[in-house]
């Protein structure tokens, strides 16, 4: 009896112990199941970045990169770029971070932004950190509407009409605002040809740009006197063009009025019959 009892019980706890690895099996394909689709839905942080979810922070700092990542998560709200080798920004780079607010792009090589990469962030930005590149020239399309505080110091900067264009429509962070240094500057009257290489230096090279803007300097009045003086140069070139074909003109057809003339000199004269001088005579 006691066997017959022994065997139903161990039949028993099989079924029982079947029955919990069923379960458990079951758990453990609903788990994966939510794992993979976890996987498909959440976005993936960019190969030598770290990202903090929880801040929506992406962390790309010392990473080497030479250009900005690809997949960076388009709720991101903090891009740390800085300390890399990036050298440009594409019209695309940040086309998809319409909740970005702060974007470090310091310590760089950047020296060209396309006309677009600036100009679709979005109006939740904030801080834009361009400090420490390579940028010798900027315009305001570059950036477009944007508001958010700029730091545009430690730059080579070319300084000319445009870039004191920038300067009006930005809001620079006050603290740095004096590190806009000219590297070199558009050359005024006597100081050389308005289509020198940027490279050549200028009066206004190594002083701040917010001091010479303060001073009275005037670099778009600049170019627009440079322009007026290219334009009536031309059109002294062009009138003294003018006189030139106007004097050739008439000294050919003087040569050629005298040449006619000579070749009618030349010809022979006509032969008068003695009819014609007898009426003559009797005319007189």
């Amino acid at each position: 009896m006691c066997t017959r009892w022994c065997e139903e019980r161990c039949a028993s706890v099989s079924g029982g112990r079947r029955r919990d690895r069923g379960v458990h099996h079951s758990w453990l394909a609903i788990a994966l199941f939510f794992s993979v689709l976890w996987g498909q839905v959440s976005p993936q942080c960019p190969d030598s970045c770290h990202c903090a979810w929880d801040t929506a922070t992406v962390q790309c700092s010392d990473a080497g990169l030479q250009e900005v990542p690809a997949g960076i998560p388009p709720d991101t709200v903090s891009l740390h770029l800085e300390r890399n080798y990036i050298r440009n920004l594409p019209e695309s780079a940040f086309r998809d971070l319409v909740h970005l607010r702060d974007l470090y792009l310091s310590h760089n090589r950047i020296d060209s932004l396309a006309s677009g990469a600036l100009r679709r962030l979005g109006s939740e930005l904030r801080l834009l950190d361009l400090s420490h590149n390579l940028l010798r020239q900027a315009n305001r399309e570059e950036f477009g509407s944007t508001r958010a505080k700029t730091r545009l110091y430690h730059n080579p900067w070319h300084c000319d009409c445009a870039l004191q264009e920038l300067m009006e429509t930005l809001n620079l962070e006050p603290e740095t605002v004096n590190g806009i240094v000219c590297e070199s500057s558009v050359r005024g009257a006597g100081e050389g040809s308005r289509w020198e290489e940027p490279g050549a230096q200028g009066e206004h090279a190594g002083q701040p740009l917010v001091k010479l803007l303060d001073s009275g300097v005037n670099f778009c009045s600049l170019q627009r006197k440079t322009t007026d003086v290219a334009m009536l140069v031309t059109m002294f070139v062009w009138f003294f063009m003018v006189i030139v074909y106007v004097v050739y003109y008439v000294r050919q057809n003087q040569a050629e009025a005298r040449r006619h003339l000579e070749y009618l000199k030349s010809l022979p004269s006509p032969i008068k019959t003695p009819t014609e001088t007898d009426t003559l005579s009797t005319g007189f």
